[in-house]
């Protein structure tokens, strides 16, 4: 069976490959799931935040916004002395204080799927790379998003890792097109 690259590193990544990666995701607590671990990300590989994404279930209250929202100094000070995710003082602040604006943004739009699907129109983008190495980091999309999501006050939120949130959730499909998976999720 024929899978992306990538995914051939670890059992790990290729079981987050087969049943994940680029599967659409609707639902508001998953989304704030990779919203958190995309930002943890920045600067790591994908399988060391894989590793320890039990540790943020634990420690994000099976990431529920509002439990995030409302950490304080304490809650963030235990955080950093937890070896279950990345202390990163940075990246867990940027994971509170973005629980607090995944909530505005649920407030203003209903929820914060039907927000953050209409960067590519409610409907994934079906790419048909032949290669890894043609797949792009960012795009025009990934850049309206960043900027969005920073004017309501996101952080770790660039181009580029917008870009991954928006191949893990599903909004493309960046499967190569021999990958098993691309046909199935072209559907």
């Amino acid at each position: 069976m024929k899978r992306c690259e990538w995914a051939d590193r670890s059992e790990l990544e290729r079981a987050y490959h087969d049943e994940e990666w680029g599967v659409p995701v609707h639902d508001d607590r998953r989304l704030f799931e990779f919203l958190v671990l995309e930002g943890a990300q920045a600067g790591l590989s994908w399988s060391t935040v894989l590793k320890k994404r039990e540790g943020y279930r634990k420690a994000f209250g099976n990431f529920d916004a509002r439990v995030a929202s409302g950490f304080s100094e304490d809650d963030i000070a235990t955080l950093l002395a937890d070896p279950g995710i990345i202390r990163n003082r940075l990246k867990i602040r940027s994971a509170v204080g973005n629980a607090k604006a995944f909530l505005r943004v649920q407030e203003e739009f209903g929820s914060f799927d039907k927000y953050i699907w209409r960067f590519v129109g409610g409907v994934p983008v079906r790419n048909a790379w032949g290669r890894m190495t043609e797949i792009p980091c960012r795009t025009p999309e990934s850049d309206a998003m960043s900027r969005d999501l920073r004017t309501r006050g996101f952080k770790f939120a660039g181009s580029t890792i917008c870009y991954a949130f928006m191949q893990a959730v599903g909004m493309v499909n960046d499967h190569v097109v021999e990958c098993f998976r691309h046909g199935i999720l072209a559907r």
